[in-house]
């Protein structure tokens, strides 16, 4: 068989199994609470759930669009639908997928990177599971005996250091990229009175077309030469 017809095979695959599996998932989050409000008869009102809806959306709605788009390209298809499932996308999953995509010399959107990608993050899914149990039981312990100055750090500095590292891993392979990747955000904080949810879908949205841009020319100069 052909890649594209693994492809097909691979795709029609994951979407029957990853879909079911995610609405699930989703609907079984609300278990504990319809079970609260049951038991103790304390239903909200609509007006309360659809405001605070409201207020989750304006927080973190860019993020149903943004982060699908931005991190297919790492993730796959089967990827996707393990990460949003498991959790810790952009700090634990994009990572693990991306570097396992270098050291194989894996091409993003072939059946190999598909492969690559899943097995990467399932990795990471039994890891940070077996970290996370192990954190619950001596984590407390060891961070209480930790100085201020590397707890003060860990909450601080942790995350921004992950999404520096996996930033830096990708601008070594596009650095024309990068630098409107840094570029666009910088000049939105300077302007000082867009929302945040603006900021973030200009800078992947913009990123994303300067990207396509550079690929557009670059295929034109290959073409004539």
């Amino acid at each position: 068989m052909e890649n594209n017809n693994y492809m097909e095979t691979w795709k029609k695959s994951c979407v029957r199994i990853g879909s079911p599996t995610n609405i699930l998932a989703a609907v079984t989050a609300f278990i504990p609470v319809i079970y609260l409000c049951t038991v103790y008869d304390c239903w909200p009102s609509a007006q309360l759930i659809l405001s605070a809806w409201a207020l989750t959306a304006i927080a973190f709605g860019a993020f149903y669009i943004v982060e699908p788009v931005s991190y297919y390209a790492s993730l796959g298809m089967s990827g996707t639908y393990l990460s949003f499932l498991s959790g810790n996308i952009g700090n634990m999953r994009v990572p693990c997928a991306s570097l396992a995509l270098d050291v194989t010399e894996s091409e993003a959107g072939t059946i190999q990177a598909e492969v690559v990608s899943t097995m990467a993050i399932c990795g990471s899914i039994i890891t940070n599971l077996i970290a996370t149990t192990a954190a619950a039981f001596v984590g407390t312990a060891i961070v209480s005996v930790l100085p201020a100055v590397v707890t003060d750090g860990l909450k601080l500095y942790a995350s921004a250091a992950i999404f520096g590292a996996t930033f830096g891993n990708f601008a070594l392979k596009k650095p024309k990229i990068a630098i409107f990747g840094i570029l666009i955000p910088v000049v939105c904080k300077l302007i000082g009175t867009l929302p945040a949810w603006l900021t973030i879908l200009l800078t992947v949205f913009g990123t994303v077309l300067i990207g396509r841009l550079f690929y557009v020319v670059e295929s034109k100069k290959a073409a004539k030469a």
